[in-house]
C-alpha cells in the first residue's frame, strides 16, 4: 500500500487497501480459500485491516504530495533567483526579453512566448518551445497588454490563442505581453504568482534599458 501511494498514487493505493483484505480474508479466515466469513470476530479484524490500510495509504500519499510540492517550490525558487540576477546584469532590451523567456519556460516547462508591443504595434517575438505563435495569438497578446487583463487561452474572445497572456506596463511607452501555453490537462493550480512575480522584474529591467538609453544620449 505504501510502495503503491508513493509511487503510483492515491487510486492504486485505496485498491491495494481493498485488495490486502480480501486477500486477508480468502487466505488466513477460515473457511479458507472463499470469500465467506464464519466468525464475526473476522469480519472485525477485516474490516480494522481495511481501515488500517486507508490510513496507510492516506499519509503516505500526503507525504508524497507534500515532497513533491516542496521539490518544484525549491526549483522554483532557484530559476527565480538566479533570473532575478541575470536580468539585472543584462544590457539591451533584447537580452531581458531573452532571459525573461527562458526562465519562464524553466518555470513551467511549457512553450513561452514574449512579445514587446509599443503604441500598439509589435516590436519584438520572442518564443521558447516548439509553438510559433499564430496572427490570433499575436492580437491576444495586443489586446491583453491595451485591456490591462490577463486573456486565458482558449475563452472568448481568445478562443483560438494556445497561449494564457498576462500584461506588463511599464512607464516608457514599451510593454510586454507574456503568452505561456499551457497543456489543458497539466495545468497548475496558480500560475499567476510567479508570471507576476517575473513580469515586474521584466518592466522593471525594460525602464531601467530605457533611462539609461535616455542618459547615455542626453549626456554633454
Amino acid at each position: 500500500m505504501t510502495i503503491a501511494a508513493v509511487g503510483l498514487g492515491l487510486g492504486p493505493s485505496l485498491f491495494s487497501a481493498i485488495l490486502g483484505a480480501l486477500a486477508y480474508n480468502f487466505f488466513l479466515t477460515e473457511p479458507r480459500y472463499t470469500l465467506i466469513v464464519d466468525d464475526p470476530a473476522n469480519v472485525w479484524a477485516i474490516g480494522l485491516l481495511f481501515v488500517i490500510g486507508l490510513i496507510v495509504s492516506a499519509v503516505a500519499f500526503t507525504s508524497q504530495r507534500r515532497a513533491t510540492d516542496a521539490a518544484l517550490l525549491r526549483r522554483q525558487v532557484s530559476v527565480l533567483q538566479g533570473y532575478s540576477r541575470d536580468v539585472v546584469a543584462a544590457d539591451g532590451t533584447k537580452a531581458i526579453v531573452s532571459i525573461t523567456s527562458q526562465a519562464l519556460a524553466a518555470l513551467f516547462r511549457v512553450p513561452v512566448v514574449v512579445i514587446l508591443v509599443m503604441e500598439g504595434k509589435v516590436v519584438s517575438v520572442e518564443r521558447v518551445g516548439d509553438i510559433e505563435p499564430l496572427e490570433a495569438e499575436i492580437e491576444a497578446a495586443r489586446s491583453s497588454l491595451a485591456t490591462g487583463v490577463v486573456v486565458p487561452a482558449r475563452v472568448y474572445p481568445a478562443l483560438a490563442s494556445r497561449f494564457d497572456f498576462w500584461p506588463v506596463a511599464t512607464s516608457v511607452g514599451l510593454g510586454a505581453a507574456i503568452g505561456v501555453a499551457f497543456d489543458p490537462d497539466e495545468r497548475p493550480s496558480a500560475p499567476a504568482t510567479l508570471v507576476d512575480i517575473v513580469g515586474r522584474f521584466l518592466a522593471l529591467a525594460i525602464e531601467r534599458t530605457s533611462h539609461s538609453r535616455v542618459d547615455r544620449h542626453t549626456r554633454p
